[in-house]
């Protein structure tokens, strides 16, 4: 699998990344320790999770595997977040430097390891000014508990803003990248996020590349009853591409597909991971099959007129 830089910094990732969001809740011990071992035996190195993911319960079982020695240490970059919590189905926000800090701390504690490769903030909160939050980035890094630092689902101008703020002072923490929702269904940070990290040197880390599995095509006669949009707790992210101009691109996905003797899933995440400024596409397979045939795709490169028939068919 190819090795890229994550933005203007000299930590080399995979050019697909290991999403964790539903390990410990959809996705178990079994599941998961088959997905970490096939990921790394294809070559992959980023696994992304987060505090908030089941309340921790992700981490735990990224932390169990590391200590069973499913894969090493030291052949991963390990990537989490802090600033969202989930308590009793009721979600908080929490970027302060001290809910940030002890959410790093809890964090390093459930992964049982020193320092994470990547920590990141999870969402902007407009209720904590900003300089405080990135101070908590400053502290990580000083402390020697994590080896970069990263922001999550701000917006364009958010972006330019706490990057201009990390850059405008020397020894501060300078923000290796921003992870942000992009698919062929979701293109909205094509105009002002990905011009914004890539002016101030950061890469992009894309969740959610198959569109909550829409891109796959497997909601094109109904929704499967094992799927996540008959999950409660993630149906919201099918519904919303439940409308004309979605179904015209995920049909022009399985054509482009059939033509190429790939799967919808290859086509939609190799045309996201070969986007500009794209570092990684994230992936959040439920079992370790999806990802098998997810990996497949790092050998594989959209023809030029494939990709732009596609990037026409999907304009915003």
């Amino acid at each position: 699998m190819q090795s890229r830089l994550l933005g203007a910094t000299g930590l080399r990732v995979s050019s697909l990344a290991l999403g964790t969001m539903t390990w410990g809740s959809v996705t178990d011990e079994h599941e998961a320790r088959e997905q970490l071992a096939g990921f790394t035996e294809a070559g992959g190195t980023l696994v992304d999770t987060a505090a908030g993911y089941g309340d921790g319960a992700s981490e735990k079982l990224v932390g169990s595997l590391l200590a069973e020695n499913v894969v090493a240490r030291e052949d991963i970059v390990l990537a989490t977040k802090a600033g969202i919590t989930w308590r009793g189905g009721n979600r908080g926000v929490d970027t302060s430097r001290g809910g940030l800090l002890t959410g790093l701390d809890g964090s390093l504690k459930r992964l049982g390891v020193d320092h994470v490769d990547l920590w990141q903030v999870h969402v902007w909160s407009p209720e904590v000014p900003l300089e405080e939050t990135l101070t908590a980035l400053d502290m990580a890094l000083s402390s020697g508990r994590a080896a970069y630092v990263g922001v999550s689902n701000y917006t364009g101008w958010q972006t330019a803003q706490a990057a201009t703020w990390q850059r405008s002072v020397p020894g501060r923490a300078t923000l290796a990248s921003t992870q942000v929702e992009y698919s062929l269904l979701a293109r909205d940070v094509e105009y002002e996020v990905l011009p914004a990290a890539g002016a101030m040197g950061m890469g992009v880390l894309a969740w959610s590349p198959l569109a909550g599995g829409v891109l796959t095509g497997k909601y094109r006669t109904g929704i499967p009853s094992n799927s996540r949009g008959a999950d409660p707790t993630f149906s919201s992210r099918v519904d919303v591409y439940d409308d004309e101009r979605s179904r015209g691109i995920v049909t022009a996905v399985a054509k482009a597909a059939e033509g190429l003797e790939w799967t919808p899933l290859q086509v939609s995440l190799a045309w996201v991971r070969d986007r500009p400024g794209v570092t990684a596409p994230i992936m959040g397979a439920r079992t370790a099959a999806q990802l098998k045939e997810a990996l497949q795709v790092a050998d594989l490169t959209l023809p030029p007129e494939i990709a732009l028939a596609l990037d026409d068919v999907s304009a915003v």
